[in-house]
């Protein structure tokens, strides 16, 4: 499976306080279950800066990563980015092949 990284940007009336962030955060990770129950969840962080959150996960392929991003973006998101993630040492094996 491929790792993913989801960068997402919430809109200001969706953060809400904690009870309310929580429990959208978990209707949000149960529809994205349900959805998408091939998926593996990694990590989920909080950020400060540009993005709300970042999540990490595996998805066997892209088109998985493109509906995590959707379901993401139906339940409030302003912007919801899949990325690709090559692991460190996987990415040092393809440069020195170049």
């Amino acid at each position: 499976m491929a790792v993913f990284v989801l960068l997402t940007k919430l809109s200001p009336s969706s953060i809400g306080g904690a009870e309310t962030r929580e429990n959208i955060g978990r209707e949000w990770f149960d529809t994205v279950k349900k959805k998408c129950p091939e998926v593996t969840w990694l990590e989920h962080y909080a950020l400060l800066g540009a993005y709300d959150f970042m999540d990490i996960y595996e998805a066997p392929n892209e088109e998985t990563a493109a509906k995590v991003s959707m379901i993401t973006m139906r339940k409030g998101a302003v912007t919801a980015e899949s990325m690709p993630a090559i692991p460190y040492k996987k990415y040092l094996e393809i440069i020195k092949k170049l």
